[in-house]
């Protein structure tokens, strides 16, 4: 059975793309960071996700990121914004993306596993770049350079399915394969019981993506 490691963030997008390996036919192995995120309701959604959805196994890697800082989701002196900013906003993580796929190529390496899902989108998103096609391409062509299984042949594949979809469109894709939304965390400072700010960027995405598709926001507000 082909096997995949799945960067599992305990988001609506994490969430779908686990659902779409699962159907894909991977045995699928998840895996979540700890990383000094302003918030630990993610990991704990992450977990219940990976619980409910009857993953293999379920990793959570613990990285300081804050000892860089440099974004409002590392740095609790920088406020996460409440409104849409031009250009690419403070909440981008400095190489977050490539730090996180990098451990997972580890892993995939170790599982001798067949591809990593990641669920980054360059449709409804905060215009991150290591969210873009020519990025994954990019590490997708590192990852077969750099590890004793690709340059022996075992090729390994970076599958970003909700790349080019819409957020309504990745809601629909999950409702149709029963992704339970509600186990879902996406805010970035949701509060200890995991209820949205209803303001970032990600809340906005989501919410607007629900309105859109015509489905009920099982997201649980702060108001």
């Amino acid at each position: 059975m082909k096997k995949a490691v799945i960067l599992l963030s305990g988001g609506l997008d994490s969430a779908t793309v686990l659902a779409i390996a699962q159907q894909q036919g991977y045995k699928c192995f998840t895996m979540s960071f700890d990383y000094g995120q302003r918030h630990r309701a993610e990991l704990h959604a992450s977990a219940k996700l990976a619980e409910a959805m009857g993953v293999t196994k379920h990793k959570v890697i613990n990285i300081d990121l804050t000892a860089i800082g440099g974004s409002a989701l590392t740095d609790s002196s920088i406020a996460v914004p409440q409104q849409h900013e031009e250009g690419i906003p403070i909440t981008y993580v400095p190489a977050r993306n490539t730090v996180f796929l990098s451990i997972a190529l580890g892993w995939a390496e170790v599982l001798e596993a067949d591809a990593i899902f990641v669920g980054v989108n360059a449709v409804d998103y905060s215009g991150y770049p290591d969210c873009r096609p020519e990025y994954i391409a990019a590490f997708e062509t590192m990852a077969n350079l750099a590890t004793k299984t690709g340059v022996e042949g075992h090729k390994l594949t970076i599958e970003t399915p909700l790349i080019d979809l819409s957020k309504q469109a990745i809601i629909e894709k999950g409702i149709s394969l029963g992704v339970d939304y509600s186990l879902t965390v996406s805010c970035y400072q949701a509060d200890n019981e995991g209820r949205a700010c209803g303001e970032c960027d990600s809340c906005r995405f989501r919410k607007e993506g629900f309105r859109q598709a015509g489905i009920t926001d099982p997201t649980p507000y702060q108001d």
